[in-house]
């Protein structure tokens, strides 16, 4: 492996090959000659972890996203998903934006329910599931509500809902608490944390937040500036659940100071 590929994430002597969700070889994705976005990239993600990627801006972190969901084309290598080549969407992973991109006409219900109609009929057991999603992200009671009567927040926890509706095991989740304000952020990475540790799910989730990256996640990978490259990958050691005065320990802020140390030196 050169040095301009990224490492694996999970070792492998410690995986078996069951335990690898995502797996990437010599990933290349070029927009043009002039734009490499990622070069090289090699990894592997195993089941049921939590990888933040933090880097400058243009480093191939949504780049990289959006190969593992098979929404744009790889230029050259492979990345594969449960074994089997990315080379369109897959039902079994889901995405989430920075924007919550709601229909204003449909309720919250509706617009969670909304890529279950895309796949076919509704039934009684899907409006069911899409009520209890809402419930698990904190909208009780918040049902039937238009997004014009929801904050910024509130319509960002349903898009989570919906990402949660599709039943997908891989989540991979795109800036989705960047515009929000800090207190809101706040709530809603506990929220996040409390969801995936209760559900059997795969997660990367791309921040230029370095605590947040650090608070939600197993492993930081910290990308270079493009075309993307792993600068390195370190451990969040600390054990769920996980409340938000651990940002205030030493041993976060020695972890946070890591991250910032080694995105300085590609500055």
């Amino acid at each position: 492996m050169s040095d301009g590929a990224l490492q694996s994430v999970a070792e492998t002597s410690q995986s078996s090959v069951g335990d690898i969700v995502i797996e990437a070889n010599a990933l290349t994705k070029a927009f043009s000659e002039e734009v490499i976005a990622l070069q090289g990239a090699s990894f592997q993600i195993k089941k049921g972890s939590f990888i933040s990627l933090v880097g400058p801006s243009g480093c191939g972190k949504s780049t990289l996203l959006r190969l593992a969901a098979g929404l744009i084309d790889r230029t050259s290598g492979s990345i594969q998903v449960h074994g089997a080549e990315v080379d369109e969407p897959r039902t079994d992973v889901g995405m989430m934006f920075q924007k919550p991109t709601l229909l204003e006409w449909r309720t919250a219900v509706e617009n969670v329910l909304l890529p279950t109609e895309i796949k076919g009929s509704v039934g009684e057991d899907d409006r069911r599931r899409a009520i209890e999603a809402l419930h698990l992200v904190g909208l009780k009671e918040f049902e039937f509500h238009f997004p014009r009567q929801l904050s910024g927040g509130m319509q960002q926890r349903v898009a989570l809902a919906r990402l949660l509706q599709t039943g997908a095991d891989i989540l991979l989740l795109d800036e989705p608490f960047g515009a929000l304000d800090e207190f809101t952020r706040e709530r809603l990475n506990i929220e996040l944390c409390r969801i995936v540790d209760n559900t059997p799910t795969t997660t990367l989730f791309v921040t230029h937040n370095i605590a947040e990256a650090i608070f939600l996640a197993d492993e930081v990978m910290v990308m270079t500036p493009r075309p993307g490259r792993l600068a390195k990958v370190v451990e969040v050691p600390f054990e769920r659940p996980r409340s938000l005065d651990l940002q205030l320990t030493p041993e976060f802020n020695a972890i946070e100071s890591e991250v910032r140390d080694i995105l300085g030196s590609y500055v």
